[in-house]
């Protein structure tokens, strides 16, 4: 059954990838970026030249409710509603205790990894609960004992995974809602690690190997098709990351 997704920061990174994926499972995009245009354009240009109409864009800075609020509405008038709401759009960057956290800095990271997927999910809750649709939180394996020197950033993802909670609760019994929570999957866009660095990381993966997109996007694949009575979980992707200290 064809679904109508709308996945946000969907244009770059492992969102395209998803975008890529579960378009080919022959579902509608409705793909959200913020400042991503050029990547935006080529990836709906790609995919709608596969199949005519099955992708359309939307620009919006989910840090601004009324910017919201218009992704909210377009989305809601585009086909028959939205089935599927991907919170995938995140900040990431070091905040270290020891050095100055602007309010900034908590408004960003707060606000693309808890505030957005929260108004998101409220606002669009009427379509998803008519088309006994779903949610799915993106969040992360740090979630539970923190990242050193990603404090906000790891605060942000333990709210989002407690929303994921909450709102399976409050949201029963017509939408369900689960998370993912990758582990080494893309090392960070800008690429400041040393070698040594990953290599440790990748030490400490029980699987020895880093994960890949694909790992992500058939994750989602399954919670959206394939799990009608799983709600209110966090999927864990890492390779077995989270058996080590």
């Amino acid at each position: 059954m064809v679904k109508n997704i709308l996945i946000t920061g969907g244009a770059k990174r492992v969102g395209a990838y998803c975008s890529r994926y579960l378009h080919a499972q022959g579902h509608n995009i409705l793909l959200h970026y913020r400042s991503s245009k050029n990547a935006a354009q080529t990836l709906a240009d790609e995919l709608n030249g596969q199949r005519k109409d099955s992708v359309r864009l939307f620009q919006a800075d989910l840090l601004d409710l009324n910017s919201l609020q218009l992704l909210v509405d377009e989305a809601m008038n585009s086909w028959e509603g939205v089935d599927v709401l991907i919170n995938n759009a995140s900040a990431f960057y070091s905040t270290p205790i020891k050095q100055e956290i602007t309010e900034k800095h908590w408004d960003d990271l707060m606000g693309s990894n808890l505030k957005a997927p929260f108004f998101l999910s409220q606002k669009l809750a009427a379509s998803l609960s008519k088309n006994q649709g779903c949610i799915i939180n993106m969040v992360d394996i740090h979630a539970e004992k923190g990242l050193v020197d990603y404090p906000v950033y790891s605060i942000a993802k333990a709210g989002l995974v407690s929303l994921t909670k909450i709102m399976a609760k409050e949201l029963a019994p017509n939408i369900r809602v689960n998370a993912i929570a990758p582990g080494a999957i893309l090392w960070p866009e800008q690429d400041v690690m040393s070698h040594a660095e990953k290599q440790e990381i990748q030490a400490k993966v029980a699987l020895q190997k880093m994960g890949s997109p694909h790992d992500i996007a058939q994750a989602i694949s399954f919670l959206i098709d394939s799990s009608p009575y799983i709600t209110g979980q966090v999927l864990t992707i890492d390779g077995g990351r989270t058996l080590f200290s």
